[in-house]
This record gives C-alpha cells, sequence and structure tokens, in this order.
C-alpha cells in the first residue's frame, strides 16, 4: 500500500482496523479523483470484522425484531436533525456482544462518560456531522465543471475533524482520548502542516485595501483598490516576477499549464500527504453511530417518561433484579409501554411465566432478552436499574410461522425446536422460549415440557419460558422437584384486566372466555351470527 494505517477504534480494548484497509484507501483515493463511490462507507463497514464474540445471532436476531428496534429506537442527532442509522452495521455489532470483557468495560466507560460530560457529547455529535459531511462529498462524485472546489472541501472538512479530535477530547478520561491521541500525531505531521498552508493559501491569498467614498444618500459614490499585500508567509505562494518565470519557462518547454491545472497538482500532492489518515476515519464512522443510537434511545426512553440505565454485572448464582424494565419496541412504534419489575433469588433460574393472552408475557420475554443484548454490548438497558450476569450465548425463540413447504406437523415441527435449542445453548447461557410445546396433545406436549426443564438443568441457563399448560405448572410449582425452577404470573386488575405487572406463582385462569367475548366468539355470538346469515339465505 505505500502507507501505514493507524486504527481509531473507539469498542475494542486492543485497538483494531476492522475494515479492510487497502480497499477502503483505493475507493478514497478515486473518490478523491471525482469518480463515483457511492457507498463507500456503507460497504466498507458491511465487509469489516467483527470483534470476537460466542453469540450466534442466527439464535435471535429475527424474534427479536433487532432490525425494527435499531431502524426506530436508536435514532441519531445530527445538529438539529435525527438521521436513520446504518441498520445492518448495528444489526451486526449489537448481536455480537465482544468476548473480551476489556472491550466491554470500554464501552461502558464511553457510554457513561458521554452520558456525564455533555461537552464531550457535543464534541463527538460535531465530530459525527462533519464526517456525515465528508461521506456525502466523497460518495457524491463531484461537480465536474469545478473539481478543485470540491476537492477543497473535502480537504477542508477532513482537517476539521483532525482540529476537532486535538482540541476537544483531551479532558477525556475513557477510550475517547484515543481521538485525542490521533488527532494530535495527524496534526503533527508534515502532511498535515502541508494541508493547513494549502487551505491558508486558498483561503487567504492576499490581503486587499480598499478607498470607498460614500455620498449623503448611503450610497458608494466611488471604490478604489490603494494596494495588495499578498500572503507572502505562505509555502504555497510565489512572487509575481516567480509565477512568471515559472509559466514562461513552460511555455518554453512546451507544457500548458492553466491556473485550474496548477492548483489541482497541488490538491493531489497535499492529499497524497494525508491520504493514509482518512481510511481509519470510515470505521470510526461506525463505531460513533452506536454510541450515539444508544444516546438517542435514552434520550427517547427520556422524552417518554422512561428510565434507561447502564447494568450491573454480578456472578452466576446472585441474585437477578431488573427495576422498571420496558420494551423498546413498543418505545419505538410510538406506543408508551408500562415498565415493570422482576426479581429472582439467582440467575440460572428457570422462570415459568403464566397467564391470559394479552397480559404482556411476550413482550417481558423479549425486554428481558434485549436488555441482555445491550448490557453486554456495552449500552444503556431498558430499565431504571438492573443487575445481570454475563451469558456465553442467546437463543430465543418467539415466532413459529407455518410454511407451504413444511413437511412435519405441529408436534414435529415443535419438536424440531427443541432440537434446535439444545444445538445451539452452550452451558450458561440465556434462553428464551414463548409457549413451548403450546401447539401439541396436552398430555403429550406436558411430558415434553417436562423433559425440556430436565435437559436444561444440566445446562445451567438463564431461562424464561412462558406456557398456557396452567393445571401442569401449578402441579410443578407444587412437586419443586426441580431446584432452580421459579414462577411468575400475569397479574390482573379488580375487573380481571391485565395491569402488564408480574407477581410470584402460577395463573389459574387464561381468561379464554374474555377473550373469546372482545373477539366475538362466544356462543351467543356466534348463534347470532348464523342466524344472521340463516335468515339471509332464506330470502
Amino acid at each position: 500500500m505505500g502507507g501505514q494505517i493507524w486504527p481509531l477504534d473507539l469498542l475494542e480494548f486492543e485497538p483494531a482496523l476492522r475494515i479492510n484497509g487497502a480497499v477502503t484507501d483505493a475507493a478514497i483515493v478515486f473518490a478523491f479523483a471525482g469518480s463515483a463511490s457511492v457507498g463507500l462507507f456503507g460497504d466498507a463497514l458491511a465487509q469489516s470484522k467483527i470483534p470476537a464474540s460466542s453469540f450466534q445471532p442466527d439464535g435471535f436476531v429475527e424474534d427479536l425484531f433487532l432490525k425494527d428496534f435499531v431502524r426506530s429506537a436508536f435514532p441519531i442527532r445530527v445538529g438539529d436533525r435525527l438521521q436513520s442509522p446504518n441498520v445492518p452495521w448495528l444489526v451486526r455489532l449489537l448481536s455480537h456482544p465482544p468476548v473480551d470483557l476489556r472491550s466491554l468495560e470500554l464501552r461502558r466507560g464511553i457510554t457513561s462518560e458521554l452520558t456525564q460530560k455533555p461537552l464531550l457529547r457535543s464534541a463527538l455529535q460535531r465530530v459525527y456531522e462533519h464526517l456525515a459531511q465528508l461521506q456525502a462529498l466523497l460518495e457524491s462524485g463531484g461537480d465536474r465543471t469545478n473539481p478543485n472546489r470540491r476537492q477543497i472541501e473535502i480537504l477542508s472538512t477532513f482537517a476539521e475533524v483532525i482540529e476537532l479530535f486535538a482540541t476537544e477530547f483531551s479532558t477525556s478520561e475513557t477510550a475517547l482520548q484515543r481521538l485525542h491521541a490521533f488527532g494530535v500525531r495527524v496534526a503533527e505531521s508534515e502532511g498535515f502542516r502541508a494541508l493547513r498552508e494549502l487551505l491558508a493559501y486558498e483561503g487567504h491569498l492576499a490581503t486587499l485595501r480598499l478607498k470607498v467614498d460614500v455620498g449623503s444618500d448611503g450610497r458608494i459614490t466611488r471604490l478604489q483598490i490603494e494596494g495588495v499585500t499578498e500572503n507572502r508567509d505562505n509555502v504555497f505562494v510565489a512572487s509575481p516576477l516567480r509565477r512568471w518565470m515559472s509559466r514562461f519557462e513552460l511555455l518554453f518547454r512546451g507544457y500548458r499549464f492553466s491556473e485550474g491545472e496548477v492548483m489541482a497538482r497541488m490538491l493531489d500532492a497535499v492529499f497524497e500527504g494525508v491520504r493514509y489518515e482518512f481510511v481509519p476515519l470510515v470505521q470510526l464512522v461506525g463505531d460513533l453511530e452506536f454510541y450515539l443510537g444508544a444516546l438517542g434511545f435514552a434520550e427517547r426512553a427520556s422524552a417518554a417518561g422512561l428510565a434507561v440505565s447502564l447494568p450491573d454485572f454480578a456472578e452466576p448464582g446472585s441474585p437477578r433484579t431488573v427495576t422498571d424494565l420496558f420494551n423498546p419496541l413498543l418505545l419505538g412504534a410510538g406506543i408508551r409501554p408500562i415498565p415493570c419489575s422482576i426479581a429472582l433469588d439467582r440467575h440460572d433460574a428457570i422462570l415459568l411465566v403464566t397467564g391470559p393472552n394479552s397480559g404482556g408475557k411476550t413482550r417481558l420475554l423479549q425486554s428481558l432478552a434485549l436488555c441482555q443484548l445491550l448490557g453486554q454490548s456495552g449500552l444503556f438497558v431498558p430499565a431504571r436499574a438492573a443487575t445481570l450476569a454475563i451469558t456465553p450465548g442467546l437463543v430465543v425463540s418467539l415466532i413459529q410461522e407455518t410454511r407451504a413447504d413444511q413437511t412435519e406437523g405441529r408436534l414435529g415441527v415443535e419438536l424440531m425446536r427443541i432440537r434446535a435449542l439444545f444445538e445451539r445453548l452452550p452451558p450458561g447461557a440465556m434462553v428464551v422460549l414463548d409457549e413451548l410445546c403450546s401447539g401439541t396433545n396436552p398430555s403429550e406436549g406436558e411430558e415434553i415440557f417436562e423433559l425440556v426443564i430436565e435437559m436444561l438443568t444440566l445446562l445451567r441457563p438463564q431461562a424464561f419460558i412462558t406456557t398456557h399448560f396452567l393445571a401442569f405448572a401449578a402441579r410443578l410449582e407444587r412437586e419443586r422437584k426441580v431446584e432452580s425452577l421459579r414462577f411468575l404470573q400475569v397479574e390482573l386488575g379488580p375487573n380481571q384486566d391485565p395491569t402488564y405487572q408480574f407477581r410470584s406463582g402460577v395463573a389459574h385462569t387464561s381468561l379464554a372466555g374474555r377473550a373469546a367475548e372482545r373477539l366475538g366468539v362466544t356462543g351467543e355470538q356466534l348463534l347470532g351470527l348464523i342466524s344472521k346469515k340463516v335468515a339471509q339465505t332464506a330470502r
């Protein structure tokens, strides 16, 4: 490649260049020259490496609607505007919590510092705004009628980013200090000094002295140029005689150069001196979206009267508490979720949740899984406070769709689901299962259900399972054969309406009758419907 690229990494404890440096550098060179480079930044991030993780995204991304969460609840503020994030990149990143716990602490440190120091947060937003401008300039292909102007804007925006790094992040006590170190190193380089001189030359070629006479009516009656002082301290400025001699020498040798061509050559030379410093900025855009999106999530929650927090992490076996947990998917959809609190005496519990449909069971499971995923990624969780345990993996099964090419019946599909669960689930992982065995014969389903619970205990997972087998769940609660099994039920109000809160124990009713009445499926409602149809046919 011919030059060294220094990594600028805000995600990993050991800084790494995760994008392809050679490919990105070549794309930037072509973009600076004026070639169309649409998607330069997005393509680089799409092909970049992800920090090492033990999580397998295909086991939870679709069921958690992670794309929808990022798209709707992870807004990025650019000046006074909200900008949509790079959804594919953030989904990849959030679905791969780092296996290196030092990287987790690095991210938590940055997230916390940005919350506690508004000036640093504002500086980071300005950096992102400048980088967004730089991205637009590089990917636009440029104005072919005035290519020099676009290249000057690219170099000027780059210089502003470097100066922001060098001046605004010196007070950071976290890995944001890496921005300061990068900015200082680049600012002190010979290539950047040449860039400053060129920008000063382009912006301050000379000082013009004018004499202006103004009449009694306020109009200018005479304007006279009294003198021009060239900025001779700038290395790019030559005297009129030297410029004339240089042009004469080139003409004598048969060359023809316009002023624009001379400027273009200077721009190319200056760009060459800093080109390798552009590459880390492409990676940095993705890193900044990670943190700014999290800050946007916190802002959106606060606007809805909800609180987020950085969780505490406890040893396995310690109590698990989540206070005022809410579902961020509802928040992203514009629905204010109702927070609830969950407390377990141990992390490796198997929690069985019972209660009526539309009582909030599935939403609870989503909330718990997203809480774990965000917390272990180093970001805010959707809760006022939380104590979690590090898990080596996550398996979520909330969606069961019937397909046209499906060869198995509902029992077979459920058995395949259970098999896939145990194939993916490492010891100590988190597992979230909605309506286990609900589509099978109750007697056979309960037998399979009990087998799943027994096998899960061997892996000591953090398990959350919902079921409508109320008599079966009540028996398990009475017998207490499984020491790690805990029970939670949907809380009902005075009118037997769900409060979207949860308390210990097993539900006594699924309120199927109330649901049938609400949906028009009681005997009386169906009889009325049939009578109406019979009457219409008799006519």
